[in-house]
């Protein structure tokens, strides 16, 4: 667009030197019908004395354009020999009109319409003949008629041209400032290349971390939990070694439980819901825990339903009977209660899962002890829920029993 502008520009800065050289023709001509005008000589040193103006200040020196000071001291010499060539021939009133070209050429606000007027006044002496119109009255009336008309021409073209030159810069500035931001447009798609790879390696890093964590939680809720059922079953069956039915119960209950920790175990490593959760909604999956579990230790055990059990989304409904699996856990390896009760709440927005024993208590605010027999259970609780945005409550007291509960969002499934 600039480019273009600048183009058009410089040939429109021809022109003037082009209507200079065919007024000098039409004086040339002009003998021939006898049309008055000045000594060659004069008439040459007054063509040569323009164009060499001209030459100086526009086309040798474009960039004086800028500076309005010097396009005024430009325009009154280049007005001066328009009048001086009109003296020497009015025919020189075609080389006049190209002065409106000018007018705009560095020129702001008013003074292009005021250059403008300088030219018609030419204009019109040149169409009425020459200067001698000003010495007859008779002629002014015509000549304030002619003079109006290239005056309202001048102002018309003069206003277009500098509406038309201010688009073209107000175009030029806004292609200007979308340059800029497209560059800082790219700069920026540059910057946020390196912060998307960043952004993917550590997304990578944490999706690891997230697997470890979630191995992890499975290898303990799972496998943990379900060889120490086994040995716990196989102690009791050397334990009733003289009581065959006891033993024999034991023993079944040993081999039930290795053969469910290897299918569990199997689904966790292809995060799998577990097997109880696809053939049972999740208090039915609780419910047939709680009874398995009371039958295998022994204690009595249940399970309370309050509010309008609704299918929820596959996490949280594993992280829920997970969290019972593993209260029962430590229930059975820590409480020595005769009493368990488990209560599934359906709320509006969340869920809930409390577990209450009458076993012997701890302090939560001492810090857990981690050995072969345990102390990962609570830790690994937390940890789940706060991956589905949950939490987990604990009370207790030694010798008072404990009571947890666990909340997470309902999110329909």
């Amino acid at each position: 667009m600039a480019a273009s502008r600048r183009k058009i520009d410089e040939i429109l800065l021809r022109v003037p030197y082009v209507a200079l050289a065919c007024s000098l023709a039409l004086v040339l001509a002009g003998e021939s019908v006898d049309i008055p005008h000045e000594p060659w000589w004069v008439i040459g040193l007054a063509a040569a004395v323009t164009v060499a103006w001209q030459l100086w200040w526009v086309t040798l020196h474009p960039q004086w354009e800028h500076d309005e000071r010097k396009m005024l001291v430009f325009f009154g010499g280049l007005v001066v020999g328009i009048y001086l060539l009109i003296w020497c021939s009015p025919l020189f009133g075609f080389y006049a009109w190209s002065g409106y070209l000018l007018t705009t050429h560095g020129l702001r606000s008013w003074r292009p319409m005021a250059a403008g007027s300088l030219v018609a006044v030419a204009g019109a002496i040149s169409q009425l003949g020459g200067f001698a119109v000003l010495t007859d009255r008779s002629t002014w009336p015509i000549f304030a008629v002619v003079l109006a008309i290239n005056v309202s021409v001048a102002t018309v073209m003069i206003w277009v041209t500098g509406r038309t030159h201010r688009q073209a810069e107000r175009r030029a500035r806004i292609i200007d400032e979308l340059a800029v931001a497209n560059a800082k447009l790219a700069e920026a798609l540059k910057e946020n290349a390196g912060l998307h790879a960043q952004l993917l390696a550590q997304a990578r890093e944490a999706g690891v971390l997230d697997e470890r964590q979630r191995m992890a939680g499975e290898i303990h809720d799972v496998l943990a939990q379900g060889l120490t059922g086994i040995v716990t079953q196989l102690e009791a069956a050397d334990a009733a070694a003289t009581r065959p039915a006891d033993w024999q119960r034991h023993l079944g209950n040993a081999k039930r439980l290795a053969r469910d920790s290897l299918t569990e175990a199997r689904r966790s490593v292809q995060a799998l819901r577990p097997q109880t959760l696809d053939a049972n909604a999740l208090p039915e999956a609780i419910g047939d825990l709680v009874t398995d579990w009371a039958r295998v230790h022994e204690v009595v055990a249940e399970l309370i339903t309050t509010g309008t059990p609704r299918p929820l989304v596959p996490e949280i409904e594993t992280t829920l009977l997970r969290t019972a699996q593993e209260a029962l856990a430590n229930v059975a390896r820590h409480a020595d209660a005769g009493r368990v009760a488990l209560t599934l709440s359906y709320m509006e927005d969340v869920v809930t899962l409390d577990v209450r024993d009458d076993g012997d208590g701890f302090d939560p605010s001492l810090p857990a002890v981690l050995n072969d027999q345990g102390g990962y259970g609570l830790s690994a609780m937390r940890e789940r829920l706060a991956r589905i945005a949950g939490s987990l409550e604990v009370e207790s007291e030694p010798g008072s029993g404990t009571a947890l509960s666990a909340c997470v969002p309902a999110i329909a499934a």
